[in-house]
Parts: structure tokens; C-alpha cells; sequence
């Protein structure tokens, strides 16, 4: 069906789409990097995949800037100590924590995207459900007692 714009319309429209960023690009060339990583490792151990994964992880918070490396830190301690069940893996390079393979929450710094906050988000696999409307993504700038035992709280219903 024809565009109701005319071509001048278009072509602006057009113009301004630049694509992805070059946060969007990274991250897929991070996923990419991630999925041959995994590749790799089909001869390994279930325990060595997991240990190598761990370290990826760990080595992908230590790269990290100094305030969203605290921040991941922290959170990487609450969700494997409020879930030991989640595997750490890395996940469009962002530190993520999955049960079965699949994703349950990540963590995104706020520099991955030039972002003013780091996140910790929850995939559909997250059983967080609450009636129609619930939250999926969380803004995290710091971390108090309250906001620990908060993140510990959603990652252990998250698994529920």
C-alpha cells in the first residue's frame, strides 16, 4: 500500500532513521562474541561451562566503570545469594543470571547505553506477575540496606 506522505515526507523520514546506535551495534557484537563463546565450550563440562560463564561474568562487571562496578557488584552478590539456582552468563555483554538457559534478570550499566542510571531488568521467564500491570525494569543509581533487601526480595519471587 503507498505511503500517505509524499516523497519529500519520505525521504525526511528516511534521513533522520540513522539505524542502530553504536550502543545497539556493540551490544549485538557482544552477543555475537557471547553466542561463540558458548560454541566453544560444547566439549566442556555442565560444571566447567558454568564456572567459565561465572568468570565471564565477574571479568564483564570488573571492566565496568567505577560506579556502575559497585552497583554490579553488589547486585551480582544479592541475586546469587537470593537465588543460587540462577547461572551467571553474559547475555548482549550485560551481566545476566538464567535458570534452564534462559535469561530470569540482567543487569545493564548505565555507560552500555549512555544511560543517566544503571537497570536491572527481568525477562518474560521472571515470575513476577501482579495482575495485569507489572514492572519488568528497575532504575538503580545506588544501593541502600532497603534497596538490597528489595532486589533480594524480587529476584527470589522472580524464581518463585
Amino acid at each position: 500500500m503507498p505511503s500517505a506522505k509524499s516523497p519529500a515526507e519520505d525521504s525526511a523520514v528516511t534521513e533522520k532513521y540513522d539505524g542502530f546506535s553504536a550502543e545497539e551495534r556493540a551490544a549485538m557484537k557482544d552477543h555475537a562474541r557471547d553466542q561463540k563463546k558458548a560454541a566453544a565450550r560444547r566439549g566442556a563440562t555442565k560444571a566447567e561451562k558454568a564456572a567459565e560463564e561465572a568468570r565471564d561474568v565477574l571479568a564483564k562487571i570488573a571492566e565496568m566503570s567505577e560506579a556502575d562496578r559497585v552497583l554490579a557488584e553488589r547486585i551480582h552478590e544479592i541475586i546469587t545469594t537470593a537465588a543460587p539456582d540462577l547461572a551467571p552468563k553474559l547475555w548482549y555483554g550485560m551481566p545476566a543470571y538464567a535458570r534452564n538457559g534462559k535469561v530470569v534478570c540482567h543487569f545493564q550499566s548505565a555507560e552500555k547505553f549512555k544511560s543517566r542510571y544503571a537497570t536491572l531488568g527481568f525477562s518474560d521467564q521472571a515470575a513476577l506477575d501482579d495482575g495485569a500491570v507489572w514492572a519488568t525494569s528497575y532504575a538503580v543509581k545506588e544501593l541502600t540496606a532497603a534497596d538490597e533487601e528489595r532486589i533480594g526480595a524480587l529476584v527470589r519471587k522472580a524464581v518463585s
